[in-house]
């Protein structure tokens, strides 16, 4: 898993990106493909 400042431009890369806040934290999670996880904060 990715740990990056902009979240915009991961969650355009795959049309199945989903934004979800996790305890404080944004992540980008993917279920169709895993590759594309990413966490903010």
């Amino acid at each position: 898993m990715k740990v990056v400042n902009s979240i915009k431009t991961l969650k355009t890369r795959h049309r199945d990106c989903r934004v979800v806040r996790r305890k404080g934290r944004v992540y980008v999670i993917n279920k169709t493909n895993p590759r594309y996880k990413v966490r903010q904060g």
